[in-house]
């Protein structure tokens, strides 16, 4: 495999228009050695003599040595171009963005954010992912998400998490349940009753952990990894479902009526924000998707969920 760098190509262009390494080495402020040395290793590596030394004329390229340069002018300019697509693609809002949202609360919340953000920055492309918590962090980690609306839960310290909007559970009741008109519940007052799960990675954790704080074992009945399953399973009578997202509507994806009653107590709520990789650099364009959001999700309004 050749080891070439653009530092050694710059060089070579250098000497090869200067015709002298002293003035190449004027010219692009290094000393003549380093030059010296970066066209000794350039000629090794492909095993091609680029200059004739000749002590009275200082050095002129062979044929070879003009084709070689040639074509590292045409890369030192792709490079510079390469150079000029990142700045603007980190100083202007367009260009690609590969967004995440947690499966919880993505067919509520980021169709709308989405929209709104496209329609402000027409330029961007985004690219949508919509993932359990384990899979937006590995997602992220590798790069291939930019930034993820999700909550905060098990984030290493390799990611950054910018809040949103703190959300308490509450349970989630078929309509006409004996517990339904209460103003708050307990879990103790739920003992008795199935538990529709939600079993999402680190969601389900977060769940249980509710019961272990407060003394009390759930019945686990069901679960499911699909919030909107759970509320219909609850709304079709297959026990109460705990959730910290509530959607505007109050029916279930089947149509059926739901009532939903706030967890008393001193339970930890859900703080629902963006996770991205830790950086000291983050691209305008996710700043933008960032400073959006902080607009969009408030303590006073969500879009596509009632208030928290």
């Amino acid at each position: 495999m050749l080891r070439v760098t653009l530092r050694q190509l710059e060089y070579l262009v250098a000497v090869g228009e200067a015709g002298s390494i002293a003035l190449a080495a004027k010219r692009v402020n290094v000393s003549s050695p380093s030059i010296s040395a970066s066209i000794a290793q350039l000629e090794q590596e492909f095993n091609i003599e680029l200059f004739v030394r000749r002590h009275s004329h200082g050095l002129s390229l062979t044929a070879g040595g003009r084709r070689f340069v040639n074509h590292a002018k045409r890369m030192l300019e792709d490079a510079e171009a390469l150079n000029d697509l990142a700045t603007d693609i980190a100083e202007r809002v367009r260009g690609p963005l590969a967004i995440g949202c947690l499966t919880t609360f993505a067919l509520f919340v980021l169709p709308e954010v989405r929209q709104k953000f496209e329609a402000i920055y027409p330029d961007i492309r985004i690219r949508q992912t919509e993932a359990d918590q384990e899979q937006l962090i590995n997602g992220l980690l590798r790069g291939d998400i930019d930034v993820a609306l999700t909550y905060d839960l098990g984030l290493p310290q390799d990611l950054a998490f910018t809040p949103l909007v703190s959300l308490p559970p509450y349970v989630v009741l078929p309509k006409g349940h004996a517990l339904a008109k209460r103003p708050a519940l307990t879990l103790a007052d739920l003992a008795d009753d199935d538990l529709v799960l939600l079993d999402l990675p680190l969601s389900r954790d977060y769940f249980l952990d509710l019961f272990r704080e407060d003394g009390v074992s759930p019945k686990i009945g069901e679960r499911t990894a699909d919030l909107a399953v759970m509320r219909s399973m609850v709304a079709n009578g297959f026990g109460y479902g705990l959730a910290n997202v509530r959607p505007n509507s109050d029916l279930s994806p089947d149509g059926k009526p739901l009532q939903h009653v706030p967890l008393s107590g001193r339970q930890r709520p859900m703080i629902m924000g963006l996770a991205t990789p830790q950086s000291e650099r983050t691209t305008r364009t996710v700043r933008a998707f960032q400073d959006h959001c902080a607009d969009l999700i408030t303590d006073k309004a969500i879009p596509g969920l009632a208030g928290p």
